[in-house]
């Protein structure tokens, strides 16, 4: 089992307790280099403009933006998304970003993709909010033109959504045969197949059970596509983790709507002391998953960072 971190950036109140925004964004990499130093796999970024689950002042660093800071700011550990919305970025320039992250990181790049989901945002920005099967067609059409901008010396592309004609992408990045896809989502009839088309690797959520389940969708549609199943990484995030040497510690570290529901959130978060966190882990892992993709309620104080990979990492 692989793990990796989801560096406080804002989206989630995570940087509140830090006024100065310079000081926040350090606070931002002081967590992923811990994170590289602990040997974590891995470290992520959300996709998204301004806070959840209300829209408020409190500032929330941009995605990409943050990607390639965090690229320079690190040495070893790979960094991607979880995932980028395919509707904010134009699906070539967006090949052309990741090319170039990909090369200043000397190829330890993800690109994390799906098809959005949080029209709030889409409207303040003043994005289309098409429905769910146009944004999922979208997201399929983009997958080919990201592949053509990485695989094509001039690309070309015809569409419904989206047109290329003859767009030069230089350098092309550093991981062959290109950088890796993560896939995000867990529609079964439409975002499944699509990691099963165009994937490296899938990112699913939820309950155990509910995981297992989708993973058996995934293999199915590999099954029909004559794609190799274990190709695929398979990869699962957990948005809560809350780890103490108690667990009455453990459940404070919550915020308040997550502890007055907390039996609930156990089945799809990991929470508790380590020996408790160690038995979920092994769920997962029976479960097929190779990598968990992990939030820790209070990752700017890097205590949680530790005490996880002192406990439960080695």
């Amino acid at each position: 089992m692989e793990f990796g971190v989801i560096v406080p950036q804002g989206w989630k109140m995570d940087l509140v307790d830090i006024p100065d925004p310079v000081e926040a964004y350090e606070a931002m990499t002081r967590v992923a280099q811990e994170a590289e130093a602990l040997d974590f796999s891995s470290i992520w970024l959300y996709d998204h403009f301004h806070t959840v689950p209300t829209p408020t002042q409190e500032v929330t660093f941009e995605c990409w933006t943050s990607t390639a800071a965090l690229a320079r700011d690190t040495k070893r550990v790979r960094v991607g998304q979880i995932v980028t919305c395919n509707s904010y970025r134009n699906p070539a320039l967006l090949a052309k970003m990741a090319s170039t992250v990909d090369v200043m990181s000397h190829g330890r790049l993800v690109l994390g993709i799906g098809a959005g989901w949080y029209e709030h945002e889409y409207n303040a920005y003043g994005y289309p909010y098409p429905s769910a099967p146009d944004r999922l067609r979208h997201l399929r059409e983009a997958l080919q033109v990201i592949h053509a901008m990485w695989s094509q010396e001039e690309a070309y592309f015809e569409g419904k959504y989206y047109q290329v004609r003859g767009a030069i992408n230089q350098p092309k990045g550093v991981q062959k045969p290109h950088i890796p896809i993560l896939i995000g989502g867990s529609g079964e009839k439409v975002t499944l197949k699509l990691v099963a088309q165009y994937g490296d690797a899938c990112n699913l959520g939820g309950t155990i059970e509910n995981i297992k389940h989708k993973l058996e969708v995934l293999k199915g549609h590999c099954e029909s596509l004559g794609r190799d199943y274990n190709s695929i990484k398979r990869t699962a995030i957990v948005d809560d983790c809350a780890i103490a040497a108690t667990d009455a510690e453990a459940v404070a570290k919550l915020p308040e709507r997550l502890q007055q529901n907390v039996d609930e959130v156990r089945q799809r978060a990991l929470i508790g002391t380590p020996d408790a966190i160690r038995a979920r882990i092994a769920e997962y892992e029976e479960a097929g998953i190779q990598e968990l993709i992990i939030r820790f309620e209070d990752a700017t104080k890097l205590e949680s960072l530790r005490l996880f990979a002192e406990t439960c990492m080695r």
